[in-house]
């Protein structure tokens, strides 16, 4: 008797062990099956054209659900799952596109990767030595933004530090001045003005987070001291070979005790790019000139492109403590003393 129940058991778990295998394979075969069903065209039958617009920005997640919106593909996850498998998580462009139902998703996949058209976007340049003002000014004068609602949200790092910890390091009410980052931006035609600054913001972590950040305490100065520097460097330096040259010399004068002297700093006070600076120039009172007052700034003077923000941590490895504009070229004569500086013929 205990035998045959013992067999009877035995059988019930082989059926049920059977109907646990047949159900994993039935399972794995309709989600194959399904798998390769969302890899083929949503109606290559009755093919339809779809416009899209995929935003400046979108993550993959979201183009995900742009396309399934829009019934150009069978499931979310597969896209990505298949994004992800075809190497191009984050290559998808921003763009406005023309898709067919007809597309499988490799080639709904591949025009995403090409970029669309860009109809309703605008390009804008922030030249490297801008001021806070001149960007204010050159994109209200495009009318991207408000010039009062830019300068309004700028003034204060307060506005943006919580988006972005490296501005936590600044002085409390310090503006974004040298930290919007100068260079070529696409934005629709829309954007907000805090969105602007937002991705003149995000270029400069980028270049921060590349070339500074681990570099700090190697110079032991600040960020704001870097970054002021590094203005400073942008604005006096013409060929981007002088920069880390020019930016030795100012170490060494910090070193050595020795006021910076920088012209820029009083063209800055002035707010106009004198070619050549009186005695009475050079004596304004402010804290930003630095003829009359020992070490860098309160704070930048400038956007510094990544090639002075790099020289600023990296300086060259020269012991020069003057240096004159001599070259039509933008060149500059360096000297170690007052004398050799004073014989160094200035361009006229």
């Amino acid at each position: 008797m205990e035998r045959s129940r013992s067999s009877g058991k035995k059988k019930l778990i082989f059926k049920f062990l059977l109907f646990i295998l047949i159900l994993a394979v039935l399972s794995i075969v309709f989600v194959y099956g399904y798998y390769n069903k969302s890899l083929d065209p949503v109606s290559k039958d009755s093919p339809k054209s779809i416009n899209v617009e995929v935003p400046t920005g979108s993550s993959t997640n979201k183009i995900a659900e742009i396309l399934y919106d829009n019934g150009l593909i069978h499931n979310k996850l597969i896209f990505k799952y298949q994004v992800r498998k075809l190497g191009s998580d984050g290559k998808l462009k921003a763009g406005e596109y023309t898709l067919n139902t007809s597309m499988n998703l490799e080639k709904l996949i591949t025009e995403l990767s090409k970029g669309g058209k860009s109809t309703n976007t605008i390009k804008f340049t922030v030249p490297e030595g801008y001021e806070l003002e001149q960007i204010a000014q050159k994109l209200a004068e495009k009318d991207l933004v408000d010039l009062d609602r830019f300068l309004e949200l700028t003034k204060d790092k307060a506005n943006f530090e919580d988006e972005y910890d490296f501005l936590q390091e600044l002085e409390d009410g310090q503006s974004l001045e040298g930290f919007l980052f100068p260079s070529t931006y696409e934005i629709y035609k829309s954007t907000s003005e805090v969105e602007i600054i937002s991705k003149m913001l995000d270029e400069f972590e980028k270049v921060y987070i590349k070339d500074i950040k681990d570099k700090i305490d190697h110079v032991n100065l600040t960020l704001n001291e870097i970054v002021t520097l590094a203005s400073i460097i942008e604005r006096e330096g013409k060929l981007d070979k002088e920069r880390p040259i020019i930016s030795a010399v100012f170490h060494n004068r910090l070193k050595e005790g020795m006021n910076l002297q920088s012209c820029a700093t009083v063209q800055y006070i002035l707010g106009e790019r004198k070619e050549v600076l009186s005695t009475k120039d050079t004596l304004t009172p402010s804290p930003f000139n630095t003829y009359i007052n020992e070490g860098l700034p309160p704070a930048p003077i400038a956007s510094p492109g990544e090639v002075s923000l790099v020289s600023a941590v990296n300086p060259a490895d020269v012991d020069y403590l003057f240096f004159v504009l001599t070259g039509d070229d933008g060149s500059h004569t360096f000297t170690r003393t007052y004398e050799e500086h004073k014989n160094a013929k200035p361009k006229n």
